[in-house]
C-alpha cells in the first residue's frame, strides 16, 4: 500500500502566514527607505547654497535675498520633492529653509521643512540642521 505524501492544509496555512508577516515588515522598511531618500533631496538642494550664502554674508554682513544679488528665485531651487527654498536672517547669521512638497512625497514628509542655520563666521562657518520631520528620516548629522 502506498502512502500519500504532501503538505497538509495546516502546514500550508502556516507558510502563508509567515510569508504575510515577512512581507508586511519588508513593505514598512521599504517605505521608510523611500522617505529617507526623498528627504535627502532637501539637503542636496541646500548644499549648493551654503557656500554662496556664507560668502555673501561675509562680504556684506547681511543675508542675501532670493531673486537678487546673483541668487535665483526661491522656486528655482525646487526639485521633485522640494517645493521651494527661502533664506532669512537668524541669530548667528543666515538660515536656509527648504519646504517639502505637499504631494509627490511620502505622506509623513508632506509640508515639512528642513532648516540649515549658519553658526560661526569668516572661514569657520558651520551649518546646523533642524527639521520638523521625524528624526527617523533625518541623517545623523541632523538629529
Amino acid at each position: 500500500m502506498k502512502h500519500a505524501r504532501g503538505f497538509t492544509l495546516i502546514e500550508l496555512m502556516i507558510v502563508v502566514a509567515i510569508i504575510a508577516i515577512l512581507a508586511s515588515i519588508a513593505i514598512t522598511v521599504y517605505s521608510n527607505s523611500v522617505a529617507k531618500s526623498q528627504l535627502s533631496e532637501a539637503f542636496t538642494v541646500t548644499d549648493g547654497l551654503k557656500t554662496d550664502v556664507s560668502d555673501y554674508y561675509t562680504q556684506t554682513g547681511s543675508c542675501p535675498t532670493l531673486g537678487a544679488g546673483g541668487f535665483a528665485a526661491g522656486t528655482s531651487y525646487s526639485g521633485q520633492y522640494v517645493a521651494s527654498v527661502s533664506i532669512g536672517p537668524s541669530a548667528s547669521g543666515c538660515a536656509i529653509t527648504a519646504l517639502l512638497r505637499s504631494n509627490t512625497i511620502a505622506p509623513k514628509l508632506r509640508g515639512k521643512e528642513v532648516t540649515l542655520t549658519m553658526a560661526g563666521s569668516g572661514s569657520a562657518v558651520n551649518w546646523q540642521c533642524t527639521s520638523d520631520a521625524s528624526p527617523m528620516y533625518l541623517p545623523t548629522a541632523c538629529q
